[in-house]
């Protein structure tokens, strides 16, 4: 190769690979949480891609944790949210502490399973959204393709929020789906204060599975008003390696 084409090769490559960087940085959602975005590819959750949420221990049955993990996530999407569901247990103020306002979500009520993967996956592929969360027992192997392949055509995020309505059936989240990363969120004792009262609430969030990533257990406070979670105060002055449980590198 000429000199001057060597050179010029060169050149291009390097500047598509710095506009791959610059479209990687865009492609995630951060948790601003280092402990936690190291675990992820590119440092944060993927725009385009499926992940599935469940509750853990009595929480697998009532998600009441699980949701609000997955509503913080939405929140700060930024956007607008479509929130499909079968059992109208949902409670908007609970969303609103975890920084999605009533007006920024759309919610749908549907009769079966195969009425809200429908309709998550049309919202998916409409592309005038920045999340769109689906509250299912059953989440197959093709399903999770689907919306996998949906969520890429427009970049939105998909979160599952696992529900079950018998704690054995929670042994179904061991199945293999398309999902790009798997949580567990477990609710712990809420943080002490010096005071009487209650603290912030707290979870054990478990990043069980992720696509080209590692996984680990951590301590972490709920969801603040602005979506955002962070180290449990106990463990946020102490190193990356204390500040979980433990960290698993990918497989």
């Amino acid at each position: 190769m000429l000199p001057e084409i060597s050179a010029r090769f060169h050149e291009l490559k390097a500047q598509i690979e710095r506009s791959g960087d610059a479209r990687l940085a865009r492609s995630v959602l951060p948790f601003e949480v280092p402990v936690i975005d190291t675990m992820l590819p590119n440092g944060g959750l993927a725009y385009g891609a499926l992940h599935e949420i469940a509750g853990g221990a009595h929480g697998a049955i009532d998600g009441a944790a699980a949701i609000s993990f997955a509503a913080g996530i939405a929140a700060r999407t930024g956007g607008l949210v479509l929130w499909a569901y079968i059992q109208p247990d949902l409670f908007a103020p609970a969303l609103a502490l975890s920084g999605l306002a009533n007006d920024r979500v759309v919610f749908f009520e549907g009769g079966d399973e195969a009425s809200v993967l429908g309709c998550c996956e049309e919202a998916l592929r409409h592309g005038g959204l920045t999340a769109v969360v689906g509250e299912l027992s059953n989440l197959t192997r093709v399903a999770s393709q689907r919306l996998q392949m949906a969520a890429e055509t427009t970049g939105t995020i998909a979160l599952v929020v696992r529900r079950w309505r018998r704690q054995v059936d929670a042994r179904d989240f061991g199945t293999p789906t398309a999902a790009f990363t798997r949580w567990r969120v477990t609710a712990l004792n809420s943080e002490p204060l010096p005071v009487r009262g209650v603290g912030r609430s707290r979870w054990q969030l478990e990043l069980m599975r992720t696509r080209g990533g590692g996984s680990g257990d951590f301590e972490v406070e709920a969801c603040d008003e602005k979506g955002a979670i962070r180290l449990s105060a106990a463990l946020a002055d102490r190193s990356i390696e204390t500040g979980c449980r433990s960290i698993r590198a990918a497989s």
